[in-house]
């Protein structure tokens, strides 16, 4: 249940009653939540100006003045064009405490939705480490499905494991022919070791026609649909795969299925595709290419060729691609895709080509923007790309810098525990709090910030709040929520009401960067309160505990959305 539902219900229909003697015929509009500071509620009156022919400060002024008494609602007035409204605070008080103490790790969570869902993300070829650049997008696919299954929807992560490319092939050859790889990085994970491999086979096919006749020879084999050639690929992209997966583990970031590109090779529905492609009358062919052109659908410039096949008949990324979304709509109502920004022409080719085939449907699509540093790369030794490996390693080091300064009675042991929660947290939120879509630097002032808009920030909120209800060592839970009418209480209330609206619209909307927000709006909250309200003495030591406890429930809640361990100490 979402506590804050029934009085936003109230002011639809209040505010819509309102607006209906004004005039307004069937009024619309939307119930905006402004800063606490300001009211709980407000409704723009600017859209009912054209039609009442009246200011909106004078429309806001009248439809107050028609407003009855309300028992959820404590005041009405306007302001500025706005319709203002402050709720009860000490039955919100209680539904949302209540609340709370009955749905704990629920709290927040929406009625179960009908369909399946399939998301995929990550996707990164496996020919190398996941790098910073790419490792934004397993963080926001793995927090929008956990999203969205708190929206009550049934999502299923995938995995698209591009084992087809050419770039996979040569480090199949190198692992056949080689006795050892080049440029050790030094690292022992096997996504780093098989990099050598890849580099000195791909200069060998440079160097040698020999060497690049046999890795051709092998592609063609792989492209008929040569089992044995399939499996000796699969297995290396396998290796490869197992070693990215061990970087997601580390972030929290699992998947539940994997779909394998040579699948569609293999079971031929590549080759239908490329099929009824070429019978479109869009279809054109280019030094036996075949390609569709799409400038008539609104595709310009150089990119109006959409190459399905290459000029000896082989299918190419673009048609497995198409192929892998027929199959995902097979299975699944609703199909999301997690993109770098660079993908948008593809996708609207890919749109394309899928309505050529007949399919009313396409994937709904969050592109984000890359990742970078402004030092450019983190370690001389290990070359210009900054792998996601280095980028935990160093998080957690510094957490470890940190954790020994503030914290000389811990064993080494729990500094390291407490260190991989903050540094491993300190990467995934700082990827989060900014919206996919906009660039984002990763500065390390700014991710281990134990007093802003960071994980430790919100982390050590959470395990204040189980410091404090381990000192208390209990309280009486039979108390009257009513007593909590200190500011700093309610304002923590109508923070904790917040948050099953924030899951919905950070599902709904793909808003993800709201979980974050609302975190350290949260731990703000809670900072204050604590600050100013004395917990551990006086006559409402009870409720004052019963609200640090639900606190502590919703901080740990808001951390499971974004992938981050939830400390009790720190």
């Amino acid at each position: 249940m979402d506590p804050l539902q029934v009085y936003r219900d109230e002011v639809v229909h209040l505010s819509s009653n309102a607006l209906s003697e004004l005039g307004v015929s069937e009024p619309s509009f939307d119930v905006e939540v402004p800063s606490m500071e300001i009211a709980d509620f407000a409704v723009p009156c600017f859209p009912f100006a054209k039609i009442l022919k009246k200011s909106p400060v004078n429309i806001a002024s009248e439809a107050a003045d028609k407003i009855p008494a309300s028992e959820l609602i404590s005041k009405v007035w306007a302001e500025n064009g706005y319709l203002n409204f402050q709720i009860d605070s000490g039955k919100l008080a209680e539904a949302t405490l209540q609340e709370i103490f009955s749905s704990g790790s629920d709290y927040g969570k929406g009625e179960k939705k009908p369909g399946k869902l399939l998301l995929e993300h990550t996707s990164v070829n496996p020919t190398g480490p996941i790098h910073i650049g790419r490792a934004r997008n397993p963080i926001i696919g793995d927090t929008l499905a956990r999203c969205l299954r708190a929206c009550g929807y049934d999502v299923l992560t995938e995995y698209y494991v591009n084992d087809v490319g050419k770039q996979v092939i040569i480090l199949t050859w190198g692992l056949e022919h080689l006795d050892k790889g080049s440029d050790d990085d030094g690292m022992d994970k096997v996504d780093h070791r098989l990099v050598g491999y890849y580099r000195k086979a791909n200069q060998m096919m440079e160097e040698n026609p020999d060497v690049a006749a046999e890795i051709g020879q092998m592609l063609r084999k792989f492209e008929d649909g040569d089992q044995e050639t399939i499996e000796k690929v699969r297995k290396t992209a396998k290796m490869m795969l197992d070693g990215i997966l061990e970087s997601l583990d580390l972030i929290n970031v699992s998947l539940d299925s994997f779909m394998w590109e040579s699948t569609f090779i293999e079971n031929g529905a590549a080759a239908k595709v490329v099929e009824r492609l070429k019978a479109s009358e869009y279809c054109k062919e280019e030094d036996g290419a075949s390609y569709l052109e799409l400038e008539s659908f609104g595709i310009h410039g150089r990119e109006t060729r959409f190459f399905f096949t290459r000029g000896d008949g082989t299918t190419l990324y673009t048609t497995r691609d198409v192929t892998y979304h027929l199959n995902k709509f097979s299975r699944a109502d609703r199909v999301v895709n997690i993109l770098g920004e660079d993908q948008k022409l593809g996708q609207a080719q890919l749109a394309i080509a899928l309505h050529l085939l007949g399919v009313d449907r396409s994937p709904e699509c969050v592109f984000y923007s890359f990742v970078s540093l402004p030092e450019g790369k983190m370690s001389t030794r290990r070359g210009q790309v900054v792998n996601l490996d280095d980028l935990i390693e160093e998080a957690e080091s510094r957490a470890l810098d940190e954790v020994k300064k503030r914290r000389t009675d811990l064993s080494e042991d729990k500094m390291k525990e407490i260190a991989k929660a903050i540094g491993r947290g300190a990467v995934r939120y700082n990827m989060l709090r900014v919206q996919p879509e906009k660039p984002l630097v990763f500065r390390w002032e700014d991710a281990l910030n134990f007093e802003g808009n960071s994980a430790p920030f919100v982390q050590y909120a959470h395990a204040r709040a189980c410091s404090i209800l381990k000192k208390a060592n209990g309280y009486n839970k039979g108390i009257d929520f009513s007593e909590l009418n200190d500011t700093y209480e309610i304002k923590l209330i109508k923070t904790l009401a917040k948050f099953p609206s924030v899951i919905k619209e950070a599902g709904e909307k793909s808003r993800i960067h709201l979980i974050p927000l609302y975190a350290h709006e949260l731990a703000a909250s809670f900072n204050l309160f604590y600050t100013y309200v004395p917990v551990l003495k006086g006559d409402n030591k009870d409720v004052r505990l019963a609200l640090v406890d639900c606190t502590r429930v919703v901080l740990s809640n808001a951390l499971y959305l974004m992938g981050l361990n939830a400390p009790e100490e720190m």
